[in-house]
C-alpha cells in the first residue's frame, strides 16, 4: 500500500464536506433525512439530542426492542445523566450527521466518529473517547493477505466513512464501492460482488461472527480516535461535554460501557 498522505486525506475530506475515515438503551426516534428548517441547536433544557447512524456494532444498532443501543448510545446516556439532561436518539444516515448538526436537527454526534482535519472545519470535536482500528474483512482463502495486496481490487466501505476516504486516497474511486452501511457491503462481499470490506475492527467481528467463510486480516489499516461532534461556536455545550467526558474517564464509566461490548483479550 502507497504511504498514506495527511495532505491528500485533507484535500479528499475538504471536497466531501458532507462526509462523516454502538445496557441502557435511551429512547430513539428514526430520521432517514438528518436536516430540517431549523437554524438554531434543538438542544433545550433537560434533552440531549444525540445523532447516529445504528448499523454500527458494537458502538451503535437497534436493540430488539426497536431502540438504538450500544457503547455511544450508553456513553451518551452518561454524559446526557453529567449534564443533568434526558437523551433522546435519533437514527439516520452516517452522511446526513453533520448537515443535521449544522442545521440544529441535532445537539451532538456519537457515531464511531473519527476526528479528521477536515470534519474540525465543520463542527468541534470533544476530547476522544475511545479508539478505532479499520481492519480488512476477506473471504477465507482470499489472496489479500495485507494492505499491500489491495492494488487493483474492488473495496467495499460504508460511504462517509473514514475508510471510504482513506482507500479512495490509496486505491482510487474506481476500486471503492460504497455502500449505506457496513452489513450491505459485507453483503456484497459475500455474494462475491467485491473483493473486500474495510470498516471499523469492532463491527467487523459482528460481520465475521455472523457469516461464515470470512476473516479479519491480522494487518491493521489504520488506528484513528473517535469524538463526539458538535456544531461550531457552541461552545457552552461543548464545554460541559468535554467536561462530562473526563469525570466519567477518571470514574471509569466509559472504560466499563466499553469492556461490556468488547471484554478485554486475554
Amino acid at each position: 500500500m502507497k504511504k498514506f498522505s495527511i495532505a491528500m486525506l485533507s484535500m479528499v475530506l475538504a471536497g466531501s464536506m458532507l462526509l462523516t475515515g454502538c445496557g441502557n438503551s435511551a429512547p430513539s426516534t428514526k430520521d432517514d433525512t438528518g436536516a430540517d428548517d431549523a437554524q438554531q441547536p434543538q438542544q433545550t433544557e433537560g434533552t440531549l439530542i444525540m445523532g447516529t447512524n445504528a448499523t454500527f456494532p458494537p458502538y451503535e444498532f437497534v436493540d430488539e426492542n426497536s431502540e438504538v443501543a450500544g457503547i455511544d448510545a450508553e456513553i451518551a446516556n452518561a454524559i446526557a445523566g453529567e449534564l443533568g439532561m434526558a437523551l433522546e436518539i435519533k437514527d439516520m444516515e452516517f452522511d446526513s450527521l453533520i448537515p443535521a448538526l449544522s442545521s440544529g436537527t441535532i445537539d451532538i454526534v456519537l457515531a464511531g466518529m473519527t476526528v479528521t482535519p477536515a470534519r474540525q472545519e465543520n463542527v468541534d470535536f470533544t476530547e476522544s473517547y475511545a479508539t478505532g482500528v479499520q481492519v480488512i474483512i476477506v473471504p477465507e482463502g482470499s489472496s489479500i493477505a495485507s494492505p499491500d495486496d489491495l492494488e487493483g481490487k474492488t473495496i467495499g466501505v460504508q460511504s462517509g466513512t473514514t475508510g471510504d476516504v482513506y482507500c479512495t486516497d490509496d486505491y482510487g474511486r474506481d476500486h471503492v464501492k460504497q455502500y449505506s452501511n457496513g452489513a450491505l457491503a459485507v453483503a456484497a462481499l459475500v455474494n462475491g460482488q467485491i473483493d473486500c470490506v474495510v470498516i471499523d475492527n469492532e463491527p467487523a467481528k459482528n460481520y465475521v461472527a455472523a457469516n461464515q467463510g470470512l476473516k479479519i486480516l491480522d494487518t491493521e489499516y489504520v488506528v484513528e480516535d473517535y469524538a463526539a461532534a458538535i456544531a461550531k461556536g457552541n461552545t457552552e455545550l461543548h464545554e460541559k461535554v468535554d467536561a462530562a467526558i473526563e469525570t466519567l474517564k477518571e470514574n471509569g464509566t466509559i472504560a466499563s460501557i466499553i469492556a461490556k461490548y468488547i471484554p478485554a483479550e486475554g
